[in-house]
């Protein structure tokens, strides 16, 4: 508790809040009642979580047993109010609350009110004349944090593109997010600019593509013109590159990019970073630039599993103001696990086609249209079938996975095939324990817990699940 309280001492003097009615009775004060929750919380949760959700909460107000939480962003608001409020209640009982009422709200939401006041003044510059000239971010600003879709397989990148989005140039620089084609990189990397322009607007941020910066490179070096191109990469707060594969191979153009990172880095200028695949993987990339890149953190996203496959759809269709029936989200969730883009086309299509006719969007219009679609994946794939894949993966018998051997090399390959029959077929637990040859279906349990739990932490089981996944539906 006390390393914690040294570690935030700056965010509870922020706060800065007088005892009120309701925390007088009790002894504390209002900052060290949440400080007090935050302690409990901590000896029980994981580092990860307490780090993502917990750490960066602020209490802004505490009045007749009401409590209004400073929560990250719109995703942790919905984690606390489905998921953390029972626990803080509890908390707060114990020291003395017998009602408490808690309400979150989400940093952004806290400037926008904030900067009500500033839109006057900014008026008045405007009719001065003395508006400065735009910067051209060539950000898309559809692509924000709270209308990105979080789940199991894109979760830490989302936490770590915000925790960036928060302290630009100071926490996790470069951040290098990778993975498969239509996955949201491009989504998450443009998202931690719009929200860096969005709380400080003073700030300079450029997103270009890998193909655009090499296009600029050449151009300003065949027209003797290169110090205008080191202005515009560098003299900026934050620089977004996407597809930082197509870059491999081009010594000149690496050389260019290395120079730009060097200088952007040495000034705490943040860098934000796509490719499909981690820098160690990107085929005659120069050395020194693939030290660069992993000098921050490189982290993945994977395909979405079926609950943020249903969660995509649906926020899409609401997006087009279309009541899509909820068992027509699960058919495509069901049919359609290759990418998030491929995932929005389908839904485009179908719904497009429902106008046309002027007919509600049901599950089988939805089959009827997808029945030769290139997009739809086989519609039975068994359980038979995802453990047949996974024992070929690792070299073994299918036979080998569902023996009682324990050897190490035949345990995790039995652990992943559980893993993906609970969450491509979503199997019972002792269905799953049934398929695998075990008695007790409370060893499917504790392997399918294992294998989430490392998928978050160990970047190589991420890799393994998600090559399986492809060669599955392949």
């Amino acid at each position: 508790m006390v390393n914690y309280l040294a570690m935030n001492e700056g965010n509870i003097s922020e706060v800065n809040l007088e005892t009120q009615t309701g925390v007088a009775d009790i002894g504390l004060s209002s900052n060290a009642l949440w400080q007090s929750v935050l302690g409990e919380v901590e000896l029980i949760c994981t580092p990860q979580s307490f780090r993502t959700f917990w750490l960066p909460t602020k209490l802004i107000s505490f009045n007749n047993d009401k409590l209004l939480i400073e929560v990250n962003n719109i995703f942790a608001k919905t984690q606390f109010e489905k998921k953390f409020a029972p626990l803080i209640n509890d908390i707060l009982k114990k020291h003395g609350l017998t009602r408490p009422q808690l309400e979150f709200i989400t940093s952004s939401t806290k400037r926008r009110e904030h900067n009500e006041d500033v839109m006057v003044v900014e008026t008045s510059k405007k009719s001065s004349g003395s508006t400065p000239a735009k910067f051209e971010s060539r950000l898309n600003s559809r692509f924000t944090f709270d209308n990105f879709i979080v789940g199991s397989c894109n979760d830490l990148a989302y936490a770590a593109a915000g925790a960036v989005a928060e302290h630009p140039g100071e926490k996790y620089n470069p951040i290098f997010i990778y993975g498969g084609v239509g996955l949201g990189k491009t989504h998450l990397i443009q998202a931690i600019g719009n929200k860096i322009t969005g709380q400080w607007p003073a700030k300079r941020v450029l997103y270009a593509s890998t193909e655009e910066f090499v296009n600029d490179f050449i151009h300003h070096l065949r027209s003797k013109t290169v110090d205008e191109f080191t202005r515009k990469y560098r003299d900026i707060d934050a620089l977004i590159i996407d597809d930082m594969q197509f870059i491999a191979g081009k010594e000149k153009n690496q050389e260019a990019f290395f120079n730009t990172f060097n200088a952007l880095h040495q000034a705490s200028k943040q860098i934000i970073i796509a490719a499909d695949r981690p820098p160690a993987n990107i085929p005659t990339l120069t050395d020194r630039l693939k030290s660069r890149l992993l000098m921050g953190m490189a982290i993945d996203v994977n395909l979405p599993d079926y609950e943020t496959r249903v969660a995509i759809i649906e926020l899409k269709a609401a997006h087009s103001s279309v009541q899509l029936p909820r068992e027509t989200a699960e058919y495509l969730a069901e049919n359609i696990k290759t990418n998030v883009r491929e995932l929005e086309g389908s839904l485009n299509y179908i719904l497009a086609n429902a106008e046309m006719r002027g007919i509600e969007p049901t599950p089988e219009f939805a089959a009827e249209l997808l029945a030769n679609s290139r997009t739809a994946r086989p519609k039975h794939i068994t359980a038979r079938q995802i453990i047949e894949k996974t024992a070929r993966y690792f070299e073994l018998k299918p036979a080998d996975i569902c023996s009682p051997a324990r050897d190490k090399y035949i345990v995790l390959p039995r652990q992943i095939a559980m893993y993906l029959l609970r969450s491509e077929l979503h199997m019972s637990y002792p269905k799953i324990a049934n398929e695998l040859g075990r008695k007790d279906h409370t060893t499917a349990l504790h392997s399918i817990e294992k294998i989430d739990r490392e998928i978050k932490l160990d970047i190589t089981i991420r890799e393994k699940v998600a090559e399986i996944r492809e060669v599955i539906y392949a």
